[in-house]
């Protein structure tokens, strides 16, 4: 897994509540345990909606998404942060997550940062006015770091992180990754305790 420090990328907004994983990635496209050939599926029927946000082509290579509450509600399917992340999202900016959408993010390299429904409405609003009519690119700063939200109009926000998930993150490992540090350790355990 890529580390993640800090990220300056091209946000789009996606002004909608209760994402749930269903919409992320319909059920047609779990056929597999691959990590790949999932992004070009993202958010598969509402591309075929006239109007959706992402389909404008100002949202193109934008890498961090700024929505509503209670993203990644449904069912638990990890194969809809793998889209997100083959689609080219690194983070998810929103002020609610389901809980176990928000762990297979930590899972997989992609930071959901949590900040109040005033700031992530004020982000929303500047990554539309940006997108209209494509006229310009409104990029935002996600420093894990410094557990901070940023752009350049002066839009400055702290978030809260778990310390665990941050360093995991921080460092570009998962779960297995991580066990593995110890190995020294659990290998003396062992032979302590054979």
């Amino acid at each position: 897994m890529e580390p993640f420090v800090r990220h300056r990328g091209k946000a789009a907004a996606l002004p909608r509540q209760d994402v749930d994983t269903d919409q992320i990635i319909p059920k047609q496209f779990l056929r597999g345990l691959e990590r790949t050939g999932l992004g070009a599926s993202l958010f598969f029927d509402w591309r075929a909606q006239p109007g959706f946000e992402l389909n404008d082509p100002a949202t193109e290579g934008a890498s961090i998404l700024i929505t509503g509450p209670n993203f990644g509600c449904g069912s638990s399917r990890e194969h809809a942060v793998w889209a997100l992340a083959e689609y080219g999202f690194r983070a998810i900016i929103a002020p609610s997550f389901a809980d176990i959408f928000f762990a297979n993010c930590c899972r997989n390299g992609v930071v959901p940062v949590q900040l109040g429904p005033a700031l992530v409405d004020t982000l929303m609003q500047r990554a539309q006015r940006a997108t209209v009519g494509g006229a310009r690119r409104y990029e935002v700063v996600v420093d894990l770091a410094e557990q901070s939200v940023s752009d350049e109009s002066g839009f400055v926000a702290p978030f809260a992180f778990d310390p665990y998930r941050r360093e995991l993150l921080l460092r570009g490992l998962d779960e297995i990754d991580r066990t593995l540090l110890e190995e020294p350790r659990i290998a003396e355990y062992e032979r302590l305790h054979q």
